[in-house]
């Protein structure tokens, strides 16, 4: 029997949108922990399915409850699933998520935060040469999964970076993100694990090129001892 999202989850959720609040989660508290057990055994399944083709060390399913200290929500839940999985470092680099939200649910890879150092070292690698990148993200078969390349940007170009530069579009990113959305119904359905390990499986060429990037310097030597 396939592994899949219950209808229910999705539910819950949208109940929990109008509900929003601790008398009515503590009412139904039974409930979701019985959803979030079977949702949770679809991420260890997932999980399971990334270990056959890539390096996936661990994966981390986040709670249901929300951080108000600085938010202007102070609503007490999050109405989504969300949950990561890591390669394994410090050889291989990117990272897979699935959120699971009524009318919303995605997946998405890639940087979402890279630090100082390795931002700085993808930038340079842009500005030297873009073609191999570019020969990656505008793949036929590439794009018809992922579409384009998302993420923060600042507005013009990175300081001791020429906003005139050809690859300014890619220099400019703090983020390198590609996301794919899915409707309800692909997302209950009995097939959903299978979908996202082949858009998952795609998205290989380009965590291999910028684990290579981020685990070498300018001369393409190894920085990894």
């Amino acid at each position: 029997m396939a592994v899949t999202i219950p209808q229910k989850a999705l539910n819950f959720f949208k109940d929990l949108e109008k509900n929003n609040n601790r008398d009515w989660f503590n009412e139904y508290k039974p409930e979701f922990k019985e959803l979030e057990t079977e949702v949770k055994n679809f991420y260890q399944c997932l999980f399971e399915i990334l270990q056959q083709h890539d390096d996936v060390d661990k994966f981390k399913m986040f709670r249901i409850y929300r951080d108000v200290r600085f938010s202007k929500d102070k609503t007490p839940y999050k109405t989504h699933f969300g949950g990561s999985f890591s390669r394994k470092k410090p050889h291989l680099r990117g990272g897979y998520y699935l959120h699971i939200a009524p009318g919303d649910s995605f997946i998405a890879t890639g940087f979402w935060e890279p630090n100082k150092e390795d931002l700085f070292r993808i930038r340079k690698e842009f500005e030297i040469d873009d073609k191999e990148i570019r020969g990656i993200i505008e793949n036929k078969n590439f794009k018809n999964v992922w579409g384009e390349l998302v993420g923060d940007e600042v507005k013009t170009a990175p300081k001791g970076f020429n906003k005139e530069h050809p690859a300014i579009d890619l220099i400019k990113k703090k983020q390198f993100i590609f996301t794919k959305k899915f409707s309800d119904m692909e997302v209950t359905s009995s097939d959903f694990l299978v979908e996202l390990d082949k858009a998952f499986k795609e998205i290989r060429p380009y965590f291999d090129f910028m684990s290579d990037v981020l685990t070498t310097d300018l001369n393409g030597v190894s920085l990894i001892k």
